[in-house]
């Protein structure tokens, strides 16, 4: 994911006034060589917060593997219908925008055009919310629910005594798939378009500085600069913190996989730890560079290997099977939406709780990262403008790569159950980290290409880490995007060293943990952006009627 390093200026005129100045807090100053320029209270705190978690939990690994359980079962046991009809309420409220006159409004003003052609556009959309789940989640998910999981109560197409049953095996490919793309599709993405509204509205409309505390100035007036805002910039540094770290948690543990699928070496928590860290050093070095030797580079590398790997699948491996896969589960996801997005009444608690309401979690950790990228790159749309395209075409991407591995991987299962990999690694020794080099073993060239998958998981691992330290810096560096590259490494170092003490602390319970505990209240900060951005959009409608023609 690349970053544009310059928000767009504000408008000359707005309806919110304040004489906050970006950065106006900040501390500078050097430490020997290190320069630094950073918001006194967002950044210590934040960094201190991360130092006294990080310590803790390599101090006292099992007690915190315990909490992170529970935080877990908390979050997918008894809220399980909060974030459900929270990610539901997203998506009527972009719907919402798109149908009511809110939509005609253009974001930076009425004379503001667009910086990007569509094509760019849709380009850089795709790169924004995508990341090492892309690889993780293409074929385990599928498999896992159209056999395991079951949406809805579907039966198995395997007996209880394990005999397969020929008959289930449509109806289980197509709402397997249709339930992968629930977690992948409009869902998550009206979770960014929230986020990013919201920056974009109140950065290029009214003026206010580039921050997610800018968002509450209707609420808080002035005060927003204060504690108050304090407070927001930092839960939304710790929200994408244990959001990227799950994403590099997952990505060592498919890398680890990966090398013990071609290579021999032995999947180890120890492994991973080593892989986070020589990971890390790489997108310290990236993050050096700066955003054009480095961060932009290595994502347009990783755009190109990415583009290969799908279309080596679906040519290598069988082509319908694959472009069947994706109708069939776009048509079952459009068919059975009403029914996968319900919050209750539903007897499939192991595909909702498990799966569903970890992604929502998930997604609303992600918000600030990815918000703040698609807001810098989608000024000049009109708002109805932004909330289609934002929702529909990264999906549409997605859903075409998940469709395409994910039937590739069911077709290879069900063809011969008893001697494939994929349903070794997802049904009966559930090593989910392995599913995808399962799936390439009945490909051509598996060696060649599984070694392309773990060094995509690898560079998926660097950008992510690149561009959250960006996010991050600018956040607790009060807004401002220059701040000294010493700031961006300290953030990426610490991204790293959070996703290792969450992989010693619990592996994949305690990734989920972290997501969903900053998630819970960070998705209440979402819901009063929601009222916001009408009472924003609001005062942008008088003042479009105000104006002569």
């Amino acid at each position: 994911m690349n970053i544009p390093s310059d928000p767009a200026s504000p408008p000359m005129t707005s309806d919110m006034q304040t004489d906050y100045i970006v950065g106006q807090d900040n501390v500078q100053g050097r430490l020997g060589p290190i320069g630094f320029d950073i918001h006194n209270r967002v950044f210590i705190v934040s960094a201190l917060a991360s130092v006294v978690f990080i310590v803790l939990t390599l101090l006292f690994p099992e007690r915190a593997g315990s909490l992170f359980q529970s935080i877990v079962g908390f979050s997918t046991g008894t809220l399980d219908w909060y974030f459900m009809i929270v990610v539901d309420f997203f998506i009527l409220f972009c719907l919402a925008l798109v149908v009511l006159p809110y939509g005609s409004v253009r974001l930076g003003g009425p004379d503001a055009r667009p910086e990007h052609s569509y094509l760019s556009w849709f380009a850089m959309l795709f790169t924004a919310g995508i990341g090492i789940g892309l690889l993780f989640f293409s074929v385990l998910e599928p498999v896992y629910h159209a056999n395991v999981s079951l949406p809805l109560g579907i039966p198995s197409p395997f007996g209880a005594d394990g005999a397969l049953n020929p008959e289930a095996i449509p109806e289980a490919t197509a709402l397997g798939l249709a339930g992968t793309f629930l977690h992948w599709g409009i869902h998550g993405w009206a979770v960014y378009v929230v986020m990013a509204l919201a920056l974009a509205i109140f950065s290029y409309n009214k003026g206010l500085p580039f921050s997610i505390r800018s968002a509450f100035f209707p609420i808080l007036g002035d005060r927003v600069w204060g504690w108050w805002g304090h407070a927001i910039d930092i839960l939304a540094v710790f929200s994408t913190l244990f959001g990227l770290a799950t994403a590099l948690g997952l990505g060592a543990q498919q890398a680890n996989a990966g090398m013990n699928f071609v290579f021999g070496i032995e999947i180890s928590t120890t492994f991973q730890v080593i892989v986070i860290l020589l990971v890390t050093a790489v997108a310290l070095v990236s993050v050096w560079r700066g955003l054009e030797g480095g961060v932009k580079k290595l994502s347009e590398i990783n755009m190109i290997l990415a583009v290969f790997f799908f279309f080596f699948v679906l040519f290598a491996g069988p082509t319908l099977v694959g472009l069947n896969g994706f109708w069939s589960g776009l048509s079952t996801y459009v068919t059975e939406f009403v029914p996968l997005s319900a919050p209750f009444g539903r007897d499939d608690d192991a595909y909702r709780q498990a799966w569903s309401v970890f992604y929502w979690a998930w997604w609303v950790s992600w918000a600030p990262f990815v918000g703040m990228f698609i807001a810098r790159v989608s000024r000049g749309r009109t708002v109805r403008e932004f909330v289609i395209c934002v929702l529909v075409i990264p999906s549409l991407f997605i859903f075409i790569w998940m469709g395409v591995f994910g039937g590739i991987a069911l077709d290879q299962l069900y063809a011969d159950p008893g001697t494939s990999l994929v349903k070794d690694y997802v049904i009966d020794n559930y090593s989910p980290e392995l599913s995808l080099f399962g799936m390439l073993n009945e490909l051509p060239l598996t060696g060649l290409m599984s070694t392309l998958g773990i060094t995509l998981a690898l560079i998926f691992f660097v950008t992510s880490s690149d561009s959250g330290s960006l996010v991050i810096d600018t956040i607790t560096a009060g807004g401002k995007i220059d701040a000294p590259r010493p700031q961006r490494m300290f953030w990426a170092t610490v991204e790293g060293l959070i996703a290792i003490v969450l992989l010693l602390g619990g592996g994949l319970s305690a990734l989920q943990a972290g997501v969903t505990a900053t998630a819970i209240p960070f998705s209440i900060v979402m819901l009063l952006m929601c009222y916001t951005i009408i009472k924003a959009l609001n005062g942008e409608l008088r003042q479009l009627r105000r104006k002569p023609t």
